[in-house]
């Protein structure tokens, strides 16, 4: 990772041990993760791209950012139905990120690591001169046939909707200044569900 401190020491402080929960990890000293799913279960793989100034601000606490950036992957599997298993991370950052940055990125991963029961299998790390740029890849199982697809719609079928659909659009609207008239707790909503979105990690394995 970019910084006066070496990349490998900055694993090893930081995310080495966001991996704890994640044996097939193997600490990060290997150059693969290993992933089984369980027994009769598929594999489900997503992964999701946040870019500084596009789909964040850049004074945005960094646990936020973390948050956010797990969670949106979270979202797409519950979405298919499955349980998470573990995420690998991409960090591209400018020398202007310090360990102060990197250790509350950490500690937000961390937090939501425990409240999702998820762990990090791996990753990358480069310098960039352009903005803050973070990927994550998340996988999860699903039991062999219980996938929720798109195309497993059909005519007359019931939808559901978890959630209000595009509180998280008028929070960007809000953060950027293009949205007024509304009282500081709508507002504070608002922003939250843009910052902070909520997986429905058991809505989606019970549909499946």
């Amino acid at each position: 990772m970019p910084g006066k401190r070496g990349e490998f020491e900055r694993i090893a402080q930081y995310f080495a041990p966001l991996t704890e929960g994640f044996p097939g990890a193997l600490g990060l000293t290997d150059d693969a993760a290993l992933i089984a799913p369980p027994q009769d279960r598929y594999l489900a793989v997503t992964t999701d791209t946040m870019v500084s100034g596009v789909h964040f601000m850049g004074d945005e606490a960094p646990g936020l950012i973390a948050a956010k950036l797990l969670r949106v992957s979270l979202s797409d599997l519950a979405a298919m139905g499955a349980t998470p298993m573990a995420y690998t991370l991409n960090v591209a950052l400018p020398e202007s990120i310090g360990d102060d940055w990197l250790k509350a990125f950490a500690d937000g991963l961390a937090a939501d690591q425990r409240a999702f029961d998820i762990s990090l299998a791996g990753g990358d790390s480069v310098s960039t001169p352009g903005p803050v740029t973070l990927t994550i890849t998340a996988f999860g199982s699903v039991e062999t046939g219980r996938a929720l697809r798109r195309s497993g719609a059909q005519p007359g079928d019931i939808v559901y909707v978890s959630g209000t659909i595009g509180d998280g659009a008028l929070g960007l609207k809000l953060l950027q200044g293009r949205l007024a008239g509304l009282s500081g707790e709508e507002s504070d909503e608002l922003i939250g569900r843009y910052r902070l979105p909520r997986p429905r990690i058991g809505l989606g394995a019970a549909g499946g």
